[in-house]
């Protein structure tokens, strides 16, 4: 049995303050089960949800198609009325909620407040974008008839959101769902399932109809989700996870062709050129490697720099992670909290331990820390051969993994060198080199001497196996629209 972890006073408040029942035609719905949220700076018990069953997964489903008929006539303008009030109330309530998502995902507070004014953005883009939702109208070629195409929404989405940036990844599916007209079954990660429950709480204040989103959390996930993904009520899914899931549920979604958007596993490369501008490499390689304390798709997971400048960026880039304090996520001036749970910190001691053993050096760090709670601290290994583990999988930790190339083409043959294509970054303070090598990667987003791409604005995603479609941005809206044509004969 799980020990209760001590909380301050406004800890306590703010977690007592979240919903722990399902979230299903616009009420609360208790289950026999309970699903236990664990603070990963302790490993102690923050407090017990409602785990549902597929019973439960089943009435979700229920009230979205209930409600997908009038949502999708509700005018955009309304709509767009609804999601501006949900941006308000986010940042309004940004340390609340920040406080939620550092108990339960372990991220420093600063972070985790960032992430909910990121999360209140994709609520302002798309409702910007709901009343923009455009068509064609043109002659037909041969004439005596005209082309009319309209968009409308896809209908019942299914929304599996990650653990590492619960309310963000929420928010980036969840509005351009209901900005197009789709209402939704939002799944949560059973690790951070706090800070969906207290959006749609959010959600329902700013006056969301019943049914229009429905959230359950879950220890079973796939007893849960399998049932509704095979059910032709659900016409899209959009899922943030790994690479081997994603592929799993899109073979459960082509049994009834349902539209999928993908964001999957990350191997980013982060090329460092001899004529970059090492402090702003340093910098780039910091905020690319250590958002999230390492534990996001879009970390840098190779960095590969030019060997004459090589040991000057990796001894500055020790330098900056050596000085990196590291402890619970609600600590004054803490940058590296806790991994998610024991199991990361076994992961990431393994692939460190791999390395070493190929050959690679540790400037700094290289060992899990003594001590309650999932603490590794900011790690840099200088001279990783290309066959080490850490450069095939995601570290998913705070490890700078660091090798040396020697000529562009090779630099840009080794980022390409994998089966993943979802970001790469790229330093150099030439404009040819910088255009050549950032049109030659094999990646969906390209980081041109900055370490952060995601943008409410900009459209994220990736290609091979890291994924399909583009969430954000202008195109965002269409994975929840088709589009219709209708001939007309005069």
């Amino acid at each position: 049995m799980l020990t209760e972890t001590a909380l301050s006073a406004a800890e306590r408040v703010a977690i007592d303050t979240v919903p722990r029942g399902l979230f299903i035609g616009g009420r609360w719905r208790e289950t026999e089960r309970s699903l236990p949220v664990v603070d990963p700076a302790t490993g102690h018990l923050l407090c017990e949800v409602a785990d549902a069953g597929p019973e439960d997964g089943s009435a979700a489903l229920d009230a979205a198609d209930a409600a997908q008929a009038e949502w999708a006539r509700t005018p955009p303008r309304e709509r767009s009325d609804l999601l501006m009030r949900v941006h308000r109330a986010l940042l309004d309530d940004v340390d609340r909620l920040g406080l939620i998502a550092t108990l339960e995902m372990g991220k420093p507070l600063a972070e985790a407040r960032g992430e909910i004014a990121y999360a209140a953005e994709f609520f302002r883009w798309f409702a910007e974008e709901a009343v923009r939702l455009d068509g064609g109208y043109m002659p037909a070629p041969t004439g005596g008839g005209r082309f009319l195409v309209t968009r409308q929404p896809v209908g019942p989405s299914l929304l599996i959101t990650p653990w590492n940036f619960p309310m963000a990844m929420g928010a980036r599916k969840i509005a351009p769902a209901l900005a197009a007209g789709c209402t939704c079954v939002v799944k949560p990660a059973e690790q951070t399932p706090l800070s969906m429950l207290a959006l749609a709480e959010v959600m329902a204040a700013a006056g969301l109809p019943a049914g229009v989103v429905n959230v359950v959390t879950t220890a079973d996930p796939a007893a849960v989700m399998t049932p509704l993904i095979l059910d032709d009520r659900s016409r899209k899914l959009s899922f943030t996870g790994s690479t081997a899931v994603g592929k799993q549920l899109l073979a459960q979604c082509a049994q009834t062709v349902m539209r999928t958007s993908m964001e999957l596993g990350g191997n980013a490369p982060l090329l460092v050129f001899e004529d970059a501008d090492l402090d702003e490499a340093v910098e780039g390689a910091l905020a690319a490697k250590m958002r999230n304390i390492g534990q996001a798709c879009t970390a840098a997971n190779r960095i590969l720099v030019q060997r004459s400048v090589a040991g000057d960026f990796s001894r500055r880039l020790a330098d900056r992670m050596a000085a990196l304090p590291v402890g619970r996520g609600t600590e004054p001036n803490v940058v590296v909290g806790p991994l998610i749970d024991a199991d990361a910190v076994t992961k990431v001691r393994g692939l460190v331990d791999d390395a070493r053993a190929r050959g690679a050096e540790v400037l700094t760090g290289g060992a899990p820390l003594d001590g309650p709670g999932n603490f590794y601290p900011a790690t840099v290994l200088v001279d990783v051969p290309d066959d080490a583990e850490m450069c095939h999988t995601e570290i998913f930790g705070p490890v700078a993994a660091i090798g040396v190339f020697d000529t562009e083409e090779e630099a840009v043959t080794r980022a390409n060198d994998t089966p993943y294509g979802l970001v790469s970054y790229v330093f150099t303070e030439n404009l040819r080199r910088g255009l050549r090598v950032c049109e030659a990667l094999e990646t969906g987003m390209v980081g041109l001497n900055q370490g952060v791409v995601s943008n409410p604005a900009a459209p994220f995603g990736g290609v091979k196996e890291s994924g399909l479609g583009r969430e954000g941005g202008l195109t965002g809206i269409d994975e929840f629209l088709e589009t219709k044509y209708i001939g007309v004969r005069l």
